[in-house]
């Protein structure tokens, strides 16, 4: 008697615990389906992304999360990948549909005072030609930078003003390409200086304000993970697609 109570206790439990596995599985299915419906909802574009190659080491951590979005954008998506590095724009991905090459083109910033560029807005310039001028396209460029630009000095009324800031400005906006900006702290000044860091918030919210796109940090000191950026990245990037269209 005991023994058939036990196996019975033993059968319900089991099919409990199927019927939850069932559940549980139809909830991951449903997660993934609306994950891919969100990403499939933008439309293709042109992305370059830069990076600015004196960073602090641990944004080395966030190429997996980036490697994750460059091949997550849809099918027909052009990008190219480049890095800002001691006054020049090194292109490692011309720009291709290829999204697995773009995105195994990308390596760990050098993290050095060697590698710090005078102000990263030249070498932004410099991109921007790359688009071709085109209203018929998404074009969108995402800066990976500190966004200082010691050409004027810690000059507080030079912070978010400089000339090559402007001249960034107007090229982007007669390419007609948004420039997104992801804040992350060099090996220099801004790792350690918080008025060195408000500068350079400063001048990547101005430039991604002025040409349609958005800037991303969170507070002027540590280092905040990506995952959350490129989340409200993608949610932006929805948003103006569906205003678009």
């Amino acid at each position: 008697m005991y023994h058939r109570k036990l196996t019975s206790v033993l059968i319900t439990c089991a099919v409990s615990v199927g019927m939850l596995g069932l559940a549980f599985g139809k909830t991951i299915s449903n997660d993934n389906n609306e994950q891919r419906k969100r990403l499939q909802s933008i439309e293709p574009l042109n992305l370059a992304i830069l990076i600015q190659d004196d960073l602090v080491s641990q944004v080395s951590n966030e190429l997996g999360v980036t490697r994750d979005f460059i091949r997550s954008l849809p099918s027909g998506s052009r990008v190219m990948i480049g890095y800002i590095t001691a006054g020049s724009l090194q292109v490692r991905q011309p720009f291709t549909t290829d999204l697995d090459k773009a995105a195994n083109s990308l390596r760990i910033p050098l993290s050095t005072d060697a590698s710090a560029p005078f102000n990263p807005y030249v070498e932004v310039l410099e991109a921007l030609k790359k688009f071709e001028n085109s209203k018929s396209t998404t074009n969108a460029l995402l800066l990976v930078s500190d966004g200082l630009d010691t050409s004027r000095g810690l000059d507080s009324t030079a912070a978010g003003q400089t000339l090559d800031l402007q001249r960034a400005i107007n090229e982007a906006n007669r390419r007609n390409v948004a420039v997104f900006s992801f804040y992350a702290p060099s090996v220099g000044l801004t790792s350690h200086n918080r008025l060195a860091a408000s500068y350079g918030q400063s001048s990547l919210n101005r430039l991604s304000n002025e040409t349609g796109g958005k800037a991303f940090f969170q507070g002027t000191t540590g280092f905040v993970t990506f995952d959350s950026y490129f989340a409200r990245l993608r949610e932006t990037l929805n948003r103006q697609y569906a205003k678009a269209y």
